[in-house]
């Protein structure tokens, strides 16, 4: 599906979310000050009667508002945040069966979604981007009973992502994945052999593959700058399925610099899988998951992709 229009003039209703505890604090003054810029675009596009603005720190906060924006049916919803800050909304949106249109400006720690939607940082270009109107379908993934829109990963990645302390994020951004990467190196793969299995089944076609590390991706992108499958896009409905089977610390250092090259395709322990729908066991009790880069689900885990998508405005 390709890019359609939309003209914001028309939006009775128009909400500014900003996520104050989103993104790293080396940035927090220029974020503060660009999304300001947004804040007075906007208020001059609508005026007082049709914009409005928030402020929210907690996940608390984000269900609070979600239900706000479904009871007042918000026509637009314009989250300064992270691609966490856009599932916690969008999960509450699913709930209630309410669908505004949706514009993200990148706030967050990796931003993949706004990455892969070309949004700009600089406020007053991200308005003149947006003011065009067009409107991209984004895709939700669903991870048990909680929605995502970029990654699912169980495995190496999620017990990264689930030992990350939210400090360590807001005053290190990426850097503190790669802080606890190079821990968990030391105490799961160089110390010992990498004890957690996985089953994962496809489209319940019956057969289990055997791995050591899953990642399902519907993005283009991952962790930032790059990418695990060639055709992923938050606007296709498609997973890709990345069934990682190398068990030592050695497979684990040549995934990782695979990915930054961007060859991990060439990799023949990897398999890259296209599936609707994917099912994974492990060979522990509860084994963290991560949905966007947050540690919110465990296993088992079933994948799938949500028959609606996300209109967002870009």
């Amino acid at each position: 599906m390709g890019w359609k229009k939309v003209n914001i003039k028309n939006f009775k209703r128009v909400l500014l979310l900003h996520n104050t505890s989103s993104g790293p604090r080396a940035y927090s003054l220029f974020t503060k000050q660009q999304v300001r810029i947004v804040e007075a675009d906007l208020m001059l596009a609508y005026g007082e009667e049709r914009f409005q603005k928030s402020k929210v720190k907690t996940y608390e906060d984000m269900l609070k508002i979600g239900e706000k924006i479904c009871t007042e049916k918000i026509n637009w919803v314009i989250v300064a945040g992270g691609d966490g800050s856009l599932r916690a909304l969008v999960e509450t949106f699913i709930k209630h069966d309410y669908y505004p249109y949706v514009s993200v400006y990148p706030a967050g720690t990796v931003n993949l979604v706004a990455k892969e939607l070309s949004q700009q940082s600089d406020g007053a270009r991200w308005f003149a981007n947006v003011e065009k109107g067009n409107v991209m379908p984004v895709w939700l993934g669903k991870g048990n009973d909680r929605i995502f829109l970029t990654v699912a990963g169980i495995g190496v990645d999620s017990l990264v992502v689930d030992n990350v302390k939210a400090s360590e994020k807001k005053y290190l951004s990426s850097l503190a994945y790669l802080k606890q990467g190079g821990l968990m190196a030391g105490q799961e793969l160089l110390l010992h052999h990498w004890k957690y299995k996985f089953q994962v089944m496809i489209d319940d076609d019956g057969k289990w593959h055997n791995a050591t590390s899953v990642i399902v991706t519907k993005s283009k992108y991952y962790a930032g700058k790059f990418s695990l499958a060639k055709g992923g896009s938050i606007s296709k409905p498609v997973l890709y399925v990345c069934l990682f089977t190398g068990g030592k610390a050695v497979d684990f250092l040549r995934y990782t610099a695979l990915i930054a090259a961007d060859l991990l395709s060439l990799d023949n322990t990897v398999k890259i899988i296209e599936a609707q729908k994917v099912q994974i066991k492990c060979n522990v009790k509860n084994f963290a998951a991560e949905l966007d880069g947050d540690s919110v689900a465990t296993s088992p885990l079933d994948i799938s992709i949500l028959p609606t998508p996300i209109k967002f405005i870009s």
